[in-house]
Formats: structure tokens, C-alpha cells, sequence
């Protein structure tokens, strides 16, 4: 299993965004450093909060940053740019990265942006659709002339091909519609299922993938549960009261930013959010143990997949949120791998094992003593040792 983050970003509108630019970047510095796999890094034009609308330069300046951590467009919304500058820009990034990126794409999550560059939200998914076609033509070599009522590419062919061969990592976001699954099996991409850690996103879960493994059935590709990847909000502290303190910083401005897009979350009077939020199953708001189990979970509902995303939620202060990721790092992932298992075998062998190796240490000791002519107390565990 994978480990990783999805980055929108987000930030509160009382806190500085050139500020804000920076701190997104040691946070994936530090993962870097921790040994995650991935990040994702979306693209938003409107609402304040979520302030990178090129992730491309953005990715480009985090490579610099880093040295291991892969980098995925999360995601480049297709229907507001054309084509063939879509496909140049990520060919681009692979070349400059040496490989570190992966393309995911989507249609566009707020109405207010398509609505600035005068489209219909009922639009963007067939425009997505079209857009991903001539992109996966042009990434394999192909030459494209089509028209639209929205591009138009005369002869259109890439001059620079893939550093990535075939092509980069291809994602399509899923968030409860089929439109995702549907994508997915047709091209044979990768599945990001945003909405994972929400109780409406993780009921589809097995649904969608159905439908990918029917589309590429159809479609003769074959899709992989290995390039499953599940975005969950996730922030763990020491205690699980120390967690939930730390989401006071701003779980309520989220989720009222949250609402103000598209209202969903509706938190009774009185009620409090952070409660609201661990009862819903917004997010896991606790220690590496609760982590643990919710992923347990997801496997359960799902099946294998390969990559679990933190969601980048700016529930906490931005140290308490380096700290978490430091606590996931430490606990969630290595339980998760190969590693923990063989540590785990050998911690066990030789406790099966300890009366007749401290009885070969007793024995080792002893003939040191006589050896050099003296008397010891081989009982002294400091003795022992020498």
C-alpha cells in the first residue's frame, strides 16, 4: 500500500496566502522526508480558500523541493482549457521531474468557476470527456485534427513526447456519480475516489469500481485495484482528546466554506462541529490506532486498492498537522508493509526462544571467567553482558 496527500490546497481567509504557498510547500517537504509516496494538487479558480489555479507551477516548484515524492495533477479541470495545451503542459512536468508526475483530471468541482468562464455545469463532464480523448491520442504520438464548439486543432501533434513511457499515470476523480468508474474502465486510468472518507462517498465505493471493471470489459482494458486511490480526511494526534482539540483551529470556517459552495453538511444548533464531524465520519479524528482501522475498513468494503491520501483538510494549526503526518508516518504506514510483519517474526522467534538463549549467554559468560582465570556472578545481568 501507498501513502500520500490531496492537496486543493485549502487556507483561511484570515491568514496570508503568499504565506500559505510556502507552508504547502514544507508540508510536502516533509512527507518527502517521512517517506510518503504521492501528493495531489488541485486546481480552483474562485471561493477564497483553495488557492493554486495552476498546479502545474506549482508541482513544478515543489519537484525542486523534494526528491522521492511523485506529484499528480488533483486535478486539472478539462473543460476550462484547451486540449492540446493540456497534454504540452504535462509532458512538460514529466521531463522537468524526470518522471515524478502523474495527470489526474476532472471536470471541474465549483459552479462558480465554470460559471466565470461561461459554462454550464451540465456541460463539463461530456467536454471532459472529449478533452481526455484528444489528450490520450496525443500523449500516444497521434496526430488530431477535431473540431468542437469549443477547440479546434488542425494537425495537431505533440513535439516533445513523454519522458514516461507510454504515458504518465492517468487518474480520473470519482466522487458518487458513475461518471468516474465509466471513464476510468473506457481508458483504462487510475480511479481517485475524493468522497472515500465521507459516508455517502464510501457507500458508492465497491459500486463504482464495478462499473470501471464493466466499462473497461467493454471497452477491452483492463483496470487495477493496485491504481485505487482513496482519499480520506485524516488528523491524528497523541491522545484522541489532544486530536480533537486541535480541530478547534478551524473545522467550523471548513465546513462553513464547505457549504457556502454547495450546502451539504447541515450541524444542528449547539451542536458541536467537531463532534458533528467524528459522528459523520468526516474525517478520522484521533490517534494512528483509528487510522489503522478505518483503512481496515475501506479494504473490507472495497477490496484491495493501492494508495490511501490524506485529505488536505486545514482542520489544525500547520504544526499540529506536520505532527500528524509524523504520527502517520511512524504508526499507520509501516503497518501496512512488509517490514512490520518480518520485525514482528523476529521480535516472536526469540521470545520462543528465550530461556535457551539466555541459558547460551549464562554458559558464554561463565567460560569468559574461567578463561581469564577469575570468578563471576553470573547472575549479575550487568555481568552478563560483558
Amino acid at each position: 500500500m501507498r501513502h500520500g496527500i490531496f492537496l486543493p490546497p485549502f487556507h483561511r481567509l484570515e491568514q496570508s496566502a503568499t504565506l500559505g504557498f510556502q507552508r504547502d510547500f514544507e508540508i510536502l517537504q516533509t512527507m518527502d522526508q517521512l517517506g510518503f509516496d504521492e501528493a495531489w494538487i488541485g486546481e480552483h479558480h474562485s471561493g477564497g480558500w483553495e488557492t493554486i489555479s495552476s498546479p502545474e507551477i506549482f508541482i513544478a516548484g515543489a519537484a525542486e523541493r523534494t526528491r522521492r515524492l511523485k506529484f499528480g495533477t488533483g486535478v486539472i479541470s478539462l473543460p476550462y482549457h484547451n486540449p492540446f495545451n493540456v497534454a504540452n503542459r504535462m509532458v512538460q512536468l514529466d521531463h522537468q521531474t524526470r518522471g515524478r508526475v502523474m495527470f489526474g483530471f476532472g471536470p471541474g468541482l465549483l459552479a462558480s468557476d465554470a460559471h466565470m468562464l461561461g459554462l454550464e455545469p451540465e456541460e463539463t463532464r461530456a467536454r471532459m470527456a472529449q478533452s481526455l480523448d484528444v489528450i490520450v491520442r496525443l500523449l500516444r504520438g497521434e496526430v488530431v485534427t477535431e473540431k468542437t464548439d469549443w477547440y479546434d486543432l488542425r494537425d495537431a501533434r505533440l513535439h516533445l513526447l513523454p519522458y514516461t513511457q507510454p504515458t504518465p499515470e492517468l487518474a480520473v476523480a470519482s466522487v458518487v456519480t458513475p461518471s468516474g468508474g465509466q471513464l476510468a474502465g473506457k481508458y483504462g486510468t487510475a480511479l481517485l475516489c475524493l468522497a472515500a472518507g465521507e459516508l455517502d462517498g464510501f457507500n458508492v465505493l465497491d459500486t463504482n469500481w464495478a462499473i470501471a471493471e464493466k466499462s473497461a470489459a467493454e471497452n477491452g482494458q483492463v483496470v487495477d485495484r493496485s491504481r485505487i486511490r482513496i482519499v480520506m480526511g485524516i488528523h491524528l494526534a497523541d491522545t484522541v482528546e489532544k486530536a480533537h482539540a486541535d480541530l478547534k483551529f478551524a473545522a467550523r470556517p471548513f465546513i462553513d466554506y464547505v457549504n457556502n459552495n454547495f450546502p451539504r453538511h447541515k450541524i444542528p444548533e449547539g451542536k458541536d462541529t467537531v463532534d458533528w464531524i467524528v459522528e459523520h465520519k468526516v474525517g478520522i479524528i484521533g490517534t494512528p490506532d483509528m487510522a489503522i482501522k478505518r483503512i481496515e475498513e475501506v479494504q473490507e468494503k472495497l477490496g484491495s486498492f493501492g494508495t490511501v491520501l490524506i485529505n488536505g483538510f486545514p482542520w489544525a494549526d500547520h504544526h499540529e498537522t506536520l505532527r500528524s503526518l509524523e504520527l502517520y508516518a511512524d504508526y499507520v504506514i509501516p503497518h501496512f508493509e512488509r517490514e512490520k510483519v518480518a520485525r514482528e517474526g523476529s521480535y516472536d522467534w526469540i521470545t520462543e526462544r528465550q530461556t535457551g538463549f539466555a541459558e547460551q549467554r549464562v554458559r558464554a559468560v561463565e567460560k569468559a571467567f574461567t578463561d581469564a582465570g577469575m570468578s563471576g556472578d553470573v547472575n549479575n545481568p550487568h555481568q552478563q553482558q560483558l
